[in-house]
């Protein structure tokens, strides 16, 4: 798989030449402050995950979240990317080219997640919430400009807990992240996301060239 085809489950697209319609349904007030009390009160969580982009080509691996401030995903095989979020950053790296890229997470739709609380108001539009099969959808999307694209929660309901998330890029184009064998007792060492550390790569078995 394309490299750049990973980075959509993490990253919205630029504007487009057909924008996405600003439509919006009915919002369950009440489910969306529950969500945001859910992920406020998470600490951690580690799961494995699978992330479908918009052609049905597949990628999986393993998460790891560390409230407030802290993501990690790890790319199995052959995949050698690793994405870290930590300190209002999110760094790329190709485990082959041993070559990190940084951005800042308010750049990405999951930098909502990473917020200390999260509030899904002020600069975050909820465009609707729905229920079906025991699961609460919540989507979201930067408040005033909702065609560059949108980010759907799913919680399972009881008990309540984050299970996927789907990003809707400005061409329409949705790459879908699903959990699975979620861990929220084991709390993740936070040396695996401090890289900002120089001693990071030589933890990850990297050389930087």
């Amino acid at each position: 798989m394309n490299r750049r085809l990973l980075l959509p489950g993490l990253a919205l697209a630029a504007m487009g030449a057909r924008p996405l319609a600003a439509q919006q349904g009915s919002v369950d007030a009440a489910a969306v402050r529950r969500a945001e009390a859910y992920l406020n009160g998470m600490v951690s969580l580690q799961a494995r995950f699978l992330q479908i982009d918009h052609r049905g080509r597949s990628v999986e691996g393993r998460a790891a979240i560390l409230r407030p401030t802290r993501m990690r995903f790890d790319y199995d095989p052959p995949e050698p990317v690793l994405l870290v979020a930590s300190g209002g950053q999110v760094m790329l790296l190709d485990r082959e080219l041993a070559q990190p890229s940084i951005a800042p997470a308010n750049a990405t739709p999951l930098g909502l997640l990473l917020r200390d609380p999260v509030r899904f108001s002020g600069d975050v539009a909820v465009l609707g919430t729905d229920r079906a099969g025991g699961f609460l959808r919540i989507t979201l999307a930067r408040a005033g400009a909702l065609a560059e694209g949108r980010l759907t929660l799913v919680f399972e309901e009881d008990p309540m807990q984050l299970r996927q998330w789907a990003v809707l890029d400005a061409q329409a184009r949705e790459t879908r992240v699903t959990l699975t064998d979620i861990d929220t007792q084991t709390r993740p060492n936070p040396a695996l996301f401090d890289f900002n550390d120089p001693r990071f790569l030589e933890r990850e078995g990297i050389r930087p060239r």
